[in-house]
């Protein structure tokens, strides 16, 4: 397995099967050229994008630079195999390598996969917590 930055959107569109629905290339290009946007892809032996990990880069006038870890997935063929560590892992890295202060991810606390992924990838959970959220119609 490899694992690089995705810096094309030829390489996000390729890893369409991962998303939770079909991509947009022109919302790939603008996760692009958006700063402190980052999509790190893991590739099997084959080519064959296995999984991906995106985060993004926060700023605030009080707590710095943060990593924030937005989606993590691993094709279903492929999981069980350390992929998904191995990206968040490779994520918290590239936050250090940026000056993060930190990193944080979002997770359900039913979601027993993804909190034993992160568990196993150096992350300590810092309590419950609710999300709240607006949905504002349209695609764009």
């Amino acid at each position: 397995m490899e694992i690089r930055r995705a810096t094309t959107v030829a390489e996000l569109l390729a890893a369409g099967h991962l998303y939770d629905g079909p991509p947009r290339e022109e919302w790939a290009a603008r996760f692009l050229a958006a700063p402190g946007h980052l999509m790190l892809i893991a590739y099997a032996e084959d080519g064959f994008p296995a999984g991906f990990v995106s985060g993004i880069e926060m700023l605030h006038p009080d707590k710095g630079a943060e990593m924030c870890l937005y989606e993590l997935a691993v094709d279903e063929s492929h999981r069980r195999r350390g992929i998904g560590r191995a990206l968040t892992e490779a994520l918290v890295t590239e936050a250090r390598a940026r000056g993060c202060r930190g990193a944080w991810v979002p997770v359900d606390t039913d979601n027993e996969p993804a909190l034993a992924t992160y568990r196993s990838a150096g992350a300590a959970d810092e309590g419950v917590f609710a999300m709240l959220g607006w949905t504002f119609g349209g695609d764009d």
